[in-house]
C-alpha cells in the first residue's frame, strides 16, 4: 500500500483526524458512565467520515486508477517479476 499512496489525501487525514477525536471522546465518556457524552463521540466518528466523503467529492482526495494506468502497473510488476 505505501506504494499506491493510498489514503495520504488531506481528506483521508481530515476524516481519520475527526474519528479519531470522536473516538476518544466516546472513550472518555463511556469510562465515565456518559451516555449522552459517549453518543455525542459516535456522532463525531460518524462526522469524520461524512467530512472525509465530503472533501473526497469536493476533489482533495485520490483519483480513481484509469485502464491505462492500471494496465503500465501490472506490465511493470510482470516485468520485475521476470527480472528477479
Amino acid at each position: 500500500m505505501a506504494g499506491s499512496a493510498h489514503g495520504h489525501t488531506p481528506a483521508a487525514w481530515t476524516g481519520v483526524i475527526i474519528s479519531f477525536i470522536g473516538f476518544c471522546i466516546a472513550g472518555v465518556f463511556m469510562v465515565a458512565a456518559n451516555v449522552t457524552g459517549f453518543w455525542t463521540g459516535i456522532g463525531v466518528i460518524l462526522l469524520g467520515g461524512v467530512v472525509g466523503l465530503a472533501m473526497k467529492v469536493a476533489g482533495l482526495g485520490m483519483p480513481k486508477e484509469s485502464q491505462a494506468v492500471a494496465a503500465a502497473r501490472e506490465t511493470a510488476s510482470a516485468a520485475a517479476r521476470a527480472r528477479a
